[in-house]
């Protein structure tokens, strides 16, 4: 693995590395503890030269104090897309403590990562906090969901969390920062419920790279139209679904895209339609069947 720079105290439970093996890229090194299970299934897409890999939780979510600490590296010119089975659920604070997700992957020259998780779910009391960092070769290419939703809302549950954080970095191999976002939402003198309302997801789409310099200028083009016809036909009442999106990188060349929505099936359709060409990249659309 390449030097870790944001977490060197810190002991991780998952590893992985996938490197092109007889011209195929291939999970070359695959480990995890305790609270994560990392499983790279074979059947995906086996006629794409991609790797699959799916984290999933011991007991269905994370409690108190969990940290799940994971290494990446995607090799030259090889694919990955890194997802789960379902939301990953948070469960109550324990004597104030938080769960942590810590995630570096570094992409190598020509190296493609997807990040396609299903949402987190705080349940009511839980503290949660990740932070996800990327290092980019200057040709390496990412696409990275990341989201959440309000809690449990058929137990009343409603942004009824104490705190969320959410930090996502990336850096350009030589040439320093390239992107860096954080999110936190916790009570001040109003509550996150008061703020959010009506809305019960949260999300951000980021995507760059070469290969995905098509798919960033035909999605900002589409959001581009859809709220100028928003704003054309004036609807009564706050929309289902409020898409942004603006450029990012020393060309512009880097989009991101963020998403508010009243149910967690209109963001799974928005991405779904929307990142349906990645299917050429890594065998199936992103979110089919969800």
């Amino acid at each position: 693995m390449e030097d870790r720079l944001f977490f060197a105290n810190k002991e991780f439970t998952g590893c992985i590395e996938v490197d092109h093996v007889a011209g195929k890229s291939m999970a070359t090194r695959l480990f995890s503890k305790y609270p994560l299970k990392l499983i790279v299934p074979n059947k995906v897409a086996p006629s794409v030269d991609v790797v699959w890999i799916y984290a999933l939780s011991y007991g269905g979510g994370l409690v108190s104090g969990d940290t799940v600490y994971v290494q990446v590296r995607i090799g030259s010119c090889c694919t990955a897309v890194f997802t789960t089975q379902a939301s990953t659920k948070v469960y109550k604070s324990n004597a104030g403590l938080a769960c942590e997700q810590l995630l570096e992957v570094h992409i190598q020259q020509k190296g493609t990562f997807a990040m396609l998780p299903d949402p987190v779910t705080c349940f009511q009391a839980s503290k949660y906090s990740q932070v996800q960092v990327f290092h980019l070769a200057a040709d390496a290419n990412v696409v990275l969901v990341d989201w959440c939703t309000s809690g449990r809302r058929e137990r009343g549950e409603v942004w009824a969390f104490n705190s969320y954080r959410s930090t996502n970095h990336l850096y350009l191999e030589g040439k320093g920062p390239l992107f860096l976002d954080s999110m936190c939402l916790e009570c001040g003198d109003t509550t996150i419920l008061e703020r959010m309302q009506p809305f019960q997801v949260v999300a951000m789409l980021l995507i760059y790279g070469p290969k995905l310099r098509n798919l960033c200028l035909q999605l900002e083009e589409l959001i581009q139209i859809r709220n100028r016809k928003a704003l054309k036909s004036r609807p009564r009442g706050m929309p289902d679904l409020l898409v942004s999106c603006s450029t990012f990188g020393p060309k512009e060349d880097g989009l991101v895209v963020r998403i508010v929505a009243t149910t967690t099936e209109l963001v799974y359709a928005f991405l779904h339609h929307h990142l349906a060409t990645l299917s050429s990249l890594i065998g199936v659309p992103p979110y089919a069947g969800k």
